[in-house]
């Protein structure tokens, strides 16, 4: 029957052809699906891996609209209640303010050169934002890659009087890593409740790297114009120490063995005004990327299953078409003592010959149009986002800068890369839709007798 089968594919080239065609499209499609999900898995484990296991606490700025500016206006001993339960394996504080950058020049663009008056360049014309951490490798601005460390180290815990400096403002500058400058409190801020006048001397530790993603109004929304200092410093400026100073926000990492929602609710057993204050996984700060996430993944398993489905109902029917127009063929087998099965087998074998090539060509066939498919499914799910987030937002003025555009972060591109098991997981699905698809195709015709198959053929 082998031979049979083989003869009959050789010598009936158009169909199949038309059966290989749509196996080959059936498994191309599917094979990309897989390759772009597990793309997005890769992307999503990637960004995700630093941050899945901790969660913030920050303002609810609902009841508490924070400083005078709009910050945060965390407790340190709220902070230091929480880290003492046991339940948390460390966590990192900021502190945000705003100082002078003594003697140098701040980075300046074409936007933010039309929103300067005389009275804002005298209050805040060498002003820079300066984000006090215990370790700058843990703050929202890294984690998220809007800032990326292009020499020298990160800020630590231990450290005194260091900073972080775009590598744009340093280089304007003339000044390097180990360069030292002076930081001086702006005292024409409004979060400078104590109007300290201190001036703080700072050492250059690294220097970062990163663009605005979107527009800015003023020269402080730059990212070249914000600085990571370490929490002393920060707080100096304000005429603080570590002990009384304010806090932006805090992210707390959790035990390995612990469970991050158990752990929140314990948390907010603590005695701590939770009508001021909010805890927050540290995931849902991306919720663009999540819902770009959410949508490369509905997007995928929709073209897998239309695939197969489709693909699944085209084949039955040409199947039922091939076997139908094959009666006397099949009746002649049977009269010449061929059983039922022998015959069954041999449309197997049929099908085998031309799937398995077909198989086989999907994979170098996915290979070459997976990343260009990827890239654009990722687009269109990127636009459909970007559109929903403008139209949420109801053309408010959203904030700039760095957090925001963290906030608004999604993925850019997919590295998409076919792996031998989504050939092995197609083939087995495949094989499994053109078995199907062949004993329905078949077993009404396979019922009859010889004399019946060749009395419908008159």
């Amino acid at each position: 029957m082998i031979k049979n089968s083989l003869a009959y594919v050789v010598r009936k080239p158009l169909k199949t052809l038309i059966l290989f065609t749509i196996i080959l499209a059936m498994s191309t499609l599917s094979i990309v699906s897989l390759a772009i999900k597990s793309s997005t898995d890769k992307a999503k484990n990637e960004t995700f891996k630093n941050i899945s296991n901790s969660f913030s606490m920050e303002i609810n700025r609902r009841t508490n609209p924070g400083t005078p500016r709009g910050a945060g206006n965390v407790k340190g001993e709220d902070l230091k209640k929480i880290s003492e339960t046991g339940l948390i394996d460390g966590y990192v504080k900021r502190i945000s303010s705003v100082a002078d950058l003594q003697g140098y020049d701040l980075v300046d663009s074409a936007e933010t050169a039309q929103n300067q008056n005389p009275e804002r360049m005298k209050n805040f014309g060498r002003a820079v934002m300066v984000t006090g951490i215990n370790d700058s490798s843990k703050e929202n601005t890294f984690v998220s890659e809007s800032y990326k460390l292009v020499e020298g180290e990160h800020i630590k815990d231990s450290d005194t009087n260091k900073i972080l400096m775009h590598k744009d403002l340093a280089q304007k500058n003339g000044l390097k890593i180990g360069d030292k400058i002076k930081l001086k409190s702006n005292i024409y801020d409004a979060d400078n409740v104590k109007q300290a006048n201190e001036t703080v001397e700072v050492e250059i530790k690294g220097l970062f790297d990163g663009q605005n993603a979107g527009p800015v109004t003023v020269s402080q929304e730059l990212y070249q114009n914000n600085i990571i200092s370490d929490i002393k410093t920060s707080a100096n400026l304000y005429g603080n120490t570590e002990d009384t100073a304010t806090y932006l926000d805090s992210t707390f990492y959790i035990k390995g063995d612990k469970d991050i929602d158990e752990v929140m609710k314990q948390i907010q057993k603590l005695d701590i005004d939770w009508n001021s204050y909010m805890l927050v996984k540290s995931s849902s700060n991306y919720p663009v990327l999540q819902k770009t996430i959410s949508g490369v993944y509905g997007l995928t398993n929709k073209m897998f299953i239309a695939t197969m489905v489709f693909s699944g109902l085209i084949i039955g029917l040409i199947l039922l078409l091939w076997i139908n127009a094959r009666k006397k063929e099949i009746a002649i087998y049977l009269s010449l003592g061929k059983t039922k099965m022998e015959v069954f087998s041999q449309f197997v074998y049929e099908l085998l010959f031309i799937s398995i090539p077909a198989f086989i060509a999907s994979y170098f066939v996915a290979g070459y149009l997976s990343k260009n498919i990827g890239a654009k499914l990722l687009s269109q799910v990127t636009n459909s986002v970007s559109k929903e987030i403008a139209r949420q937002s109801g053309g408010t003025n959203l904030a700039s800068g760095a957090e925001a555009d963290g906030f608004n972060r999604t993925l850019t591109s997919l590295d998409v890369e076919v792996l031998s098991k989504h050939l092995l997981y197609v083939v087995v699905i495949g094989l499994v839709i053109l078995s199907i698809s062949l004993i329905l195709a078949s077993i009404k015709t396979m019922k009859k007798s010889p004399k019946e198959l060749l009395t419908e053929i008159k």
